[in-house]
């Protein structure tokens, strides 16, 4: 792990907690979208989802993993209310302007509160098994091993803390199908596109952060 401290550690929990934000918002707004996939349910959110756990895997790397946990802290409260009011304000893809933030919508809150106890349970145990796999020699196995376990929990705490017995009809009757594709298609992103994705992210964040250039991260 690169040792960050002073203005480099603070740019980097910045940076992530600015990351970690808009992809929970980005995700709890592409959710409302169902879609079909070779045939089965989804959403959208399934394709923007699996980016928080590189972004948690990068800030184990780059931070350890109690300020990581710090990071997945503040992140918490903001993304709850950000992804409340876009969700609210852009609801189906609608602009409700801003009189409708002061109607309670209780289908978005739900949703909501569903992506925080997820977003909490999922990225915590991603640190936590990263955190104790990080050393082995065989280097892809912690991101692998905290990637399919982390998703596995949040897709199924979200999923059904949002929509077990829901107001809308359609999410209310197969949420479990879309919860089950939507795991799928996120490990599938995750394990496709983490490697080259968190190499590039991770020389992008050293070099923002004024790290040496003889500086090489272990992994």
């Amino acid at each position: 792990m690169f040792a960050l401290t002073g203005p480099r550690q603070r740019a980097a929990v910045v940076t992530l907690i600015a990351f970690h934000i808009f992809i929970v918002i980005a995700s709890n707004y592409l959710v409302q979208f169902p879609m079909q996939l070779f045939g089965w349910q989804t959403t959208w959110g399934a394709f923007s989802f699996p980016f928080i756990f590189l972004a948690t895997d990068l800030t184990v790397r780059l931070l350890g993993k109690q300020p990581a946990r710090r990071v997945i802290a503040y992140v918490m409260l903001p993304a709850l209310l950000a992804s409340y009011a876009i969700s609210v304000l852009f609801q189906e893809g609608i602009f409700r302007g801003a009189a409708a933030l002061l109607v309670f919508n209780s289908f978005i809150l739900r949703i909501s509160l569903a992506s925080f106890a997820a977003y909490a349970v999922g990225q915590l145990a991603d640190i936590q098994v990263f955190d104790r796999l990080r050393q082995l020699k065989q280097w892809w196995i912690a991101p692998t091993a905290s990637t399919v376990l982390g998703n596995l929990l949040d897709t199924f705490v979200f999923f059904s803390v949002a929509f077990w017995y829901s107001s809308n009809a359609f999410m209310a009757a197969n949420w479990v199908e879309i919860a089950v594709v939507d795991y799928i298609i996120k490990i599938l992103i995750s394990l496709l596109l983490f490697i080259p994705l968190y190499g590039l992210l991770l020389s992008a964040l050293l070099r923002f952060m004024g790290a040496p250039a003889t500086a090489k991260p272990s992994i």
